[in-house]
């Protein structure tokens, strides 16, 4: 993608997204990471304490957790109006579209950065230090990517031309929330309702950088549908993109 290597021009304009968002704020983009442990905190403590978990185990679980899922998740409905959202660029400069989706995905990983510090304060609140298996989180992160944005391109796509699909994927997200180990754990679920996450492909996801920020290595299955799902994903991008990125600039 031509759109890839031009990483001045989307790094440039991600960068100035988070400082116009925050330029007249005392504390600037610290605010993410604040809004941030005050979700973890609340969420953790209060779930934890319904649910008779051990507090210095559930914590950092459901702070890493939230973090890599507010990654995934924003570029999901992010991406359903990446196209819209930039149609005076793309009706008066030429550009490569996809200039527009790494913009949003680069902004969301500045946000991500921020957020990871809320997870880093719990560690050191709870000395529970992970070990040498945290570097996977590194690799895990790139896919995690790497699917992000394939997923925002074909919904940047779709959504242009139908405007309906934002709000759907809003609720979708919702439902997978839930029925992703984010805010309980895996082993709470006995017998064959272990199928809620074995199948939910957000899950494999999620543990491929989870795993190891917890001190785990992730599991091969999570490797196993991460590629997979980021080689079918692509495959199905780069067919829907070459027949329709052509009626982009009228759908918007």
């Amino acid at each position: 993608m031509s759109g890839a290597l031009a990483w001045q021009s989307w790094g440039t304009l991600g960068w100035h997204d988070i400082r116009q968002r925050y330029r007249r704020s005392t504390l600037g983009p610290f605010w993410i990471t604040i809004a941030m442990a005050v979700t973890i905190g609340s969420i953790g403590l209060i779930f934890g304490t319904l649910l008779g978990q051990d507090i210095h185990e559930f914590l950092p679980f459901v702070a890493a957790g939230i973090i890599v899922w507010a990654l995934l998740s924003t570029i999901i409905t992010e991406g359903c109006t990446t196209f819209v959202g930039s149609e005076q660029i793309i009706r008066q400069i030429k550009l490569p579209y996809s200039i527009h989706i790494f913009r949003m995905v680069w902004r969301n990983l500045i946000i991500f950065a921020h957020n990871i510090w809320a997870f880093v304060a719990i560690v050191v609140l709870f000395a529970a230090w992970p070990n040498n298996m945290i570097w996977l989180a590194i690799p895990g992160l790139v896919l995690v990517l790497v699917n992000g944005v394939w997923i925002a391109l074909i919904l940047a796509l779709f959504c242009a031309r139908f405007r309906d699909i934002p709000l759907i994927v809003v609720s979708a997200l919702q439902l997978l929330y839930l029925a992703t180990p984010i805010i309980w754990l895996p082993n709470s679920l006995r017998g064959r309702h272990t199928y809620v996450f074995e199948y939910n492909p957000f899950y494999h996801l999620l543990e491929l950088v989870r795993a190891p920020l917890l001190g785990h290595s992730p599991a091969l299955v999570n490797w196993e549908v991460g590629i997979g799902l980021a080689a079918l994903g692509w495959a199905f991008s780069f067919a829907m993109f070459a027949r329709y990125r052509w009626r982009i600039s009228f759908w918007v």
